[in-house]
């Protein structure tokens, strides 16, 4: 196994050193789904929740927390992001929600995408728990990652 790049020496949590890595246009993209009711999936897609439109509150939370990355996850490395897109459209049971964060930079972006797509899933549920307490936020995942 390769060493892991936030552990020092005697084992300690550390922040990666990337200075020596080579500046390189990045991309990660992320998804993931959150279950929901028949009854609260109707209120969305006829956009009759009552705090509002939930998909485009979810969006901008979601392109919001990409950008606040390095200040939520300890040994996460501050990139300057140059695009930031968040998806979400209904399945047949639930809201799937879809990002891609670019950057150019010594880290990646995996860690913005996968926060992205939290995020605005974790605001799906926010907006709908007063209508469903039973929602599973589930298969959030890194589906791409590459360096140009």
């Amino acid at each position: 196994m390769e060493k892991l790049s936030y552990v020092d020496e005697t084992g300690k949590a550390s922040m990666a050193d990337v200075g020596a890595k080579e500046i390189q246009r990045r991309s990660a993209k992320a998804s993931g789904h959150i279950k929901l009711s028949d009854e609260t999936l109707g209120l969305i897609r006829d956009n009759l929740v009552e705090k509002g439109d939930v998909l485009t509150v979810a969006r901008i939370a979601g392109i919001n927390a990409a950008k606040q990355t390095a200040s939520l996850i300890p040994l996460c490395h501050n990139i300057p992001l140059d695009h930031i897109s968040v998806r979400l459209f209904p399945d047949e049971v639930g809201i799937v929600a879809e990002s891609e964060v670019r950057c150019t930079g010594r880290a990646g972006a995996e860690m913005e995408a996968l926060t992205a797509v939290n995020v605005a899933l974790m605001t799906v549920y926010d907006m709908c728990r007063a209508v469903d307490m039973m929602m599973v936020i589930d298969r959030v995942m890194v589906t791409e990652k590459t360096r140009i």
